[in-house]
């Protein structure tokens, strides 16, 4: 039997940055649907959080599952049920771009601290400086700003 067990911090925007998550009711009640319905599928998700404009997850990546189909599933599968919860006056959506990175088991912590403090950064920080120092730190070379 083989033991795989990869971290991924993956994050990702509503549509157009839209703020459709004022609401921290709303948000919360989205990441708990999220959680449950990943773990339903095999998906573990060992940490999620957000802001009004996105949403942070850290997963703990199966060997059988390709990151690009697990985020797939999940902002599919969410942006579906938030349409349909009624919670929202308007038509939700994801945007279908996503950043993604391994997270090392010496640095959990510090991602999960991170994720948990979304409210507090962005005070100071847009979703759109925070989405480029991710980018820089994890040297893509080349990136067309697709979020912009």
């Amino acid at each position: 039997m083989s033991f795989i067990k990869i971290y991924i911090h993956a994050v990702w925007s509503t549509k157009n940055h839209t703020p459709f998550l004022t609401d921290k009711e709303v948000r919360l009640k989205l990441w708990s649907h999220i959680r449950e319905n990943s773990l339903s599928k095999g998906i573990f998700i060992d940490s999620i959080n957000g802001h009004v404009d996105h949403c942070h997850c850290l997963i703990s990546q199966g060997g059988d599952q390709s990151i690009r189909k697990v985020i797939q599933l999940i902002k599919g599968e969410s942006s579906n049920w938030l349409n349909k919860s009624g919670l929202l006056s308007h038509h939700f959506s994801w945007q279908s771009e996503f950043f993604s990175s391994s997270v090392s088991f010496s640095k959990l912590d510090v991602v999960r601290k991170y994720m948990y403090d979304q409210e507090e950064h962005h005070r100071n920080s847009s979703f759109q400086d925070e989405y480029n120092e991710f980018i820089r730190k994890a040297r893509f070379q080349n990136v067309v700003e697709r979020f912009t």
